[in-house]
């Protein structure tokens, strides 16, 4: 009896197993895009290791179990607020000024830290009776490159990359006589515009005071016009590339970006030294480990700003200055160039890299 055709077709497939489907019903492969992505943080975690295990030697272990445990964080108080009264009521959280007890008297700052070791963490500030904030939390090591610019009442200062506003709030506490702001980015200028209004009063937020400005920085058009000049540059952001997914420099979309940055860095340090005052002072800062960021940076822009623009600058020594931070921050000991704030379990600020250059012409 013939073979009824469901029987030929289930020989055919015993006898050849491997079935074949034709070229345009085949399935085609993912491109990379679909493909499941290596995050950012790990990412990043890869290039600190493979980079910062060089750089730092034994040390990096104990600074990257820092960068991936919970950071520390300082109460700024506002010093347009009811100071005395938040003060007390930081002091009863057992926390202490860790800028009074060292900087000399007169000072207008006021930061409040939890003790090495004490991962305690602030409430959310309060309103107070005007509306404004009694305290700003911020890694406390970020006010270290605004006390080694040392702003006095009299001065013009210039803050070229600004948001999104913890050192630009510290500089207006100290009284300058005038503050420009400016982020090249417009969305941030805005998170900037958001903090003012939350820490400053009205009648301080005057054109004749604060000027907030989204520009190219380093294409800034105002050359010797400021006393001192904060450039406080984009970086990797060590800590957060280990710690958020969102806008992570160190994702695969914006490679050619973070490699583009100490380019960007330099060119945003030169600016900031042609807008200074021959005399005055600029303070670069970063939040990130690396020398390519850091030191290099530095070098390279004293080179370009003498040979290009007829600028000298000298580096200023700042140990002495940080050695008064010491029992708070966690100072690196080998840094050729500047200090550079280094996480530590038990005092985990940073990482904060400053440099401190005097123009002389």
């Amino acid at each position: 009896m013939a073979a009824s055709m469901a029987e030929r077709i289930l020989v055919r497939r015993i006898r050849c197993p491997i079935f074949t489907a034709r070229r345009e019903h085949r399935p085609k492969k993912k491109w990379a895009s679909t493909l499941p992505a290596v995050s950012g943080p790990h990412l990043a975690l890869q290039y600190f290791d493979s980079n910062y295990s060089l750089q730092f030697g034994d040390v990096w272990g104990s600074m990257r179990l820092a960068l991936l445990s919970e950071q520390k964080y300082g109460a700024l108080v506002n010093a347009f607020s009811r100071t005395e009264a938040i003060m007390v009521n930081l002091s009863a959280l057992h926390s202490a000024d860790c800028l009074r007890k060292e900087w000399p008297p007169g000072a207008q700052l006021s930061c409040y830290t939890f003790p090495r070791g004490d991962l305690s963490r602030f409430p959310a500030p309060r309103a107070d009776a005007l509306g404004l904030l009694e305290y700003y939390l911020m890694d406390a090591a970020s006010l270290l490159p605004v006390l080694a610019l040392n702003v006095q009442p009299d001065h013009r200062v210039l803050d070229l990359c600004a948001a999104p506003g913890g050192k630009t709030l510290a500089m207006l506490m100290q009284n300058c006589r005038f503050l420009a702001a400016n982020d090249s980015s417009v969305s941030r200028t805005n998170r900037l515009r958001r903090v003012l209004q939350s820490y400053i009063p009205h009648y301080l937020r005057t054109e004749d005071r604060v000027r907030v400005s989204s520009w190219d920085g380093t294409d800034w058009a105002e050359h010797e016009s400021y006393d001192r000049v904060l450039v406080d540059v984009p970086c990797t952001t060590d800590r957060h590339s280990l710690m958020e997914e969102d806008n992570n420099i160190f994702s695969r979309v914006r490679m050619k970006e973070r490699q583009r940055l100490p380019a960007l860095q330099t060119s945003l340090l030169l600016a900031g030294l042609r807008a200074v005052t021959p005399g005055g002072d600029v303070v670069y800062s970063t939040c990130s480990l690396s020398q390519l960021q850091n030191e290099f940076v530095v070098e390279r822009a004293l080179e370009v700003a003498a040979t290009e623009y007829g600028i000298r600058a000298r580096i200023q020594e700042l140990r002495p200055f940080c050695e008064m931070f010491k029992d708070t921050f966690n100072f690196h000991v080998n840094c050729r160039i500047g200090e550079l704030v280094v996480p530590h379990l038990a005092a985990n600020f940073g990482p904060m890299y400053i440099c401190l250059l005097r123009r002389e012409r």
